[in-house]
């Protein structure tokens, strides 16, 4: 279908790669894996052993020494064929980033490697029940024992936990600093360390990347666990956060060009009193301005790439780039319901699944308000509200 995004020959060869392996996957092994809760591990596997998880790590820790506007091109491009594989957004992005900016070497060779080839994954903690998203207000905290550290308390809709090998978890310093403080600190804690539970939550989101609660009861780790130095874990997490929420924007402009392709192709063939619905304006209108929606999505999210890879301050276009592209994708899977018809509702037909993954990405890794919050008080200079 043409777009608005024109790309490069690298670019191309990238989405070539990746649509030659979703296409022989598709949404169905998707929607049947998520049901079953079997896990995509072939799909995974396959991702990794052609280089396209990792494609924007350093190429001395296995990654393809591209950067995020490759990954992007990835992201979009297995959502665009039915797999909206949250865990990308996740273990290679969020993990991979964080350690490749600020873990030690031993840590890089340890990680780096075998999350870019799939072999080993991260799920990422940060949020908590009376803290959300909010890093300033994190209770789960690490006290200093001898060498390592003590961890307790609780992280809350983490996803992919349960296949992660390791869990990079944001803490708080037991002891505060003379302004009452509490700084962060980052660590990587194995998944099998004891003390370290998981309590699934029951959710109505048909992905094959479920959601848990995670309690920590005295974890205790050594300092090979701490990622860089104690008490810079709010610098060192926005090394993550910027491309998740770059990342989460290529996951909805893939759904939303899924969704518009799927509802143009049912739209041309679908066929009431001898002509095709697509004939009719009350079809094509609303199709044609969920197409505009999305490509204009796909240019906010390169451009947010474009200056990331560049060292350019991404924040206001990432979050930019993230509200606009939740908005597109919904609405462009809402529309590919209606044109469907009952049809819509079908699995057969694979859309109606999608609609709460799309949903959700209104709501997570960053909320449309908290978005809206951003803007008006660092592009717009508005007073802070809170």
């Amino acid at each position: 279908m043409p777009g608005l995004i024109q790309d490069t020959d690298e670019h191309r060869l990238i989405r070539e790669s990746v649509a030659k392996i979703a296409s022989r996957y598709g949404h169905a092994y998707y929607a049947e894996r998520a049901r079953s809760g079997g896990g995509v591990a072939e799909l995974w596997g396959e991702l990794g052993g052609a280089g396209l998880l990792g494609v924007h790590l350093p190429e001395k820790y296995g990654g393809g020494g591209a950067g995020l506007s490759e990954l992007v091109v990835v992201v979009e491009e297995l959502a665009a064929h039915g797999l909206p594989l949250l865990n990308v957004v996740i273990s290679p992005t969020i993990c991979g980033s964080i350690i490749g900016a600020h873990g030690s070497r031993e840590m890089k060779d340890a990680w780096l490697p075998a999350l870019a080839a799939g072999t080993r994954t991260m799920a990422f903690g940060l949020t908590e029940p009376d803290a959300g998203s909010n890093s300033h207000q994190v209770t789960t905290t690490a006290r200093r024992d001898g060498e390592g550290w003590v961890i307790s308390g609780g992280k809350y809709y983490i996803s992919a936990v349960d296949e992660a090998d390791a869990l990079l978890l944001v803490a708080r310093d037991g002891e505060a600093t003379a302004d009452g403080r509490h700084p962060l600190s980052l660590f990587v804690v194995p998944t099998g360390t004891e003390g370290l539970t998981l309590q699934p939550i029951e959710t109505e989101l048909v992905s094959p990347d479920k959601q848990f609660s995670v309690f920590l009861d005295q974890v205790r780790v050594g300092p090979e666990a701490l990622i860089g130095e104690a008490g810079k874990g709010l610098r060192q997490v926005f090394a993550g956060l910027n491309p998740e929420r770059v990342l989460a924007s290529a996951l909805s402009n893939g759904m939303g060009r899924y969704a518009v392709s799927r509802a143009r192709d049912y739209a041309r063939e679908r066929t009431v009193w001898s002509v095709p619905i697509g004939a009719h304006q009350g079809i094509s209108h609303p199709l044609a301005e969920c197409h505009i929606a999305v490509e204009l999505a796909r240019l906010a999210t390169a451009r947010a790439a474009e200056l990331f890879d560049g060292g350019a301050e991404a924040a206001e276009a990432a979050n930019i780039a993230k509200f606009a592209a939740a908005d597109a994708s919904l609405r462009a899977l809402d529309q590919a319901i209606q044109t469907h018809g009952g049809n819509g509702l079908s699995r057969e037909y694979g859309l109606a699944d999608l609609w709460f993954v799309a949903r959700m990405l209104k709501t997570a890794p960053v909320s449309r308000e908290m978005v809206l919050n951003f803007v008006a008080q660092r592009s717009l200079g508005l007073p802070h509200s809170y």
